[in-house]
């Protein structure tokens, strides 16, 4: 077994973490564990503090309260370069002047390693990579993909315990981005690395984390799996932020059922919701439409339709006025624009309910 192959994931406890810059705070009492082996993705608007965190894990950035452990040992207060924590930058911060093999070999060079063991070291990640045959190219004369591959080797190069990678597929197009994304997880698999993923991209924090971490102004909405964050938010601002969500005001009755504003009733348990305003939230393919009026259907006019593959994307809107969006397969013709239909929630959906906010909250 090679000395990267042998490398296992290691723990990373984030205990209570704040960083404030005067009176603005970037990260509030932000707590996490990530496990060994895991990808964790942090996930959220601009300026919620998901690069905060992960230059606080790094040390760039130092916190006002709280601690950063690895395997459970406190890094906070040793310098960036000896915490063993490899990063991967949006930019990716080729040194220009540096050959492939020379940006490699810089972490090495840096901790005065043996010049045999940083050849064989430059010369394995650089074949894992595959860019052995562009050792001796400059970051000018290398692809967005293949720059992307020294940087990350150039991380791996130093053994970290823990990989940090800053939106690092931000600057590539679509096909490369996915390119990329499976062969950083082939690594982290192969390698068994514990990676914290920065990214503003939704399909990715679905596709590439294990867990994902939606953060909003300074803290953690929610962490869990990616399915559990999509069908369980638990949060509203969860609900609206990950993939499509519809917003139907309606309001639970004294019986603790809940209806629509036009009074049509809705097969979906209040909780421990009291009586008053509400929202529901429904996944564009948590609905289908009808030709009929039937238990839990409500009449809606039909909007646009957007064929994508094998399905229909429906816009429409309720008697009130609110719109909500659907899918459904194309089979067939495409129902007329303005045309009347009723519209109910499909089978097995589960739609989450929240309180209504006030403008205040939202």
């Amino acid at each position: 077994m090679t000395e990267a192959a042998s490398l296992r994931g290691h723990t990373l406890d984030v205990l209570g973490l704040g960083v404030r810059y005067g009176a603005f705070t970037a990260l509030d009492n932000v707590g996490l564990s990530v496990r060994a082996g895991e990808v964790l993705a942090l996930l959220g608007p601009s300026g919620c503090g998901k690069t905060t965190l992960l230059r606080t894990v790094a040390g760039f950035v130092r916190q006002t309260a709280g601690r950063v452990l690895i395997d459970g040992a406190g890094i906070d207060d040793l310098p960036p370069n000896r915490r063993r924590v490899g990063i991967v930058f949006q930019n990716y911060a080729l040194f220009p002047h540096m050959t492939v093999a020379e940006n490699v070999a810089y972490g090495l060079k840096a901790r005065r390693e043996a010049a045999p063991r940083i050849a064989a070291r430059v010369a394995e990640l650089l074949e894992m990579v595959q860019l052995g045959a562009l050792r001796d190219r400059r970051p000018a004369q290398l692809s967005g993909g293949q720059q992307q591959r020294v940087a990350l080797a150039r991380a791996l190069a130093i053994e970290p315990s823990i990989l940090l990678l800053d939106e690092p597929f931000a600057a590539l197009d679509r096909s490369l981005r996915l390119d990329m994304q499976i062969e950083i997880k082939r690594l982290q698999r192969q390698l068994g690395l514990t990676a914290i993923l920065v990214t503003h991209d939704q399909d990715e924090a679905m596709s590439v984390a294990d867990r994902i971490a939606v953060m909003r102004r300074g803290r953690i909405e929610q962490l869990g799996a990616p399915v559990e964050v999509y069908d369980q938010p638990a949060t509203l601002f969860v609900a609206g932020f990950i993939g499509t969500t519809n917003r139907l005001p309606c309001t639970v009755d004294g019986m603790a059922r809940l209806r629509l504003a036009d009074g049509t009733p809705l097969p979906v348990p209040a909780g421990a919701l009291p009586p008053g305003p509400a929202l529901l939230t429904v996944r564009p393919e948590q609905l289908e439409l009808r030709d009929e009026a039937g238990p839990g259907c409500f009449p809606v006019e039909l909007g646009l339709a957007l064929p994508l593959g094998g399905q229909t994307v429906r816009e429409a809107r309720l008697a009130d006025g609110t719109p909500i969006r659907l899918t459904e397969p194309r089979l067939g013709a495409i129902r007329d624009l303005g045309a009347r239909a009723f519209c109910g929630l499909a089978p097995g959906a589960r739609p989450a309910l929240f309180p209504r906010p006030t403008p205040e909250e939202e």
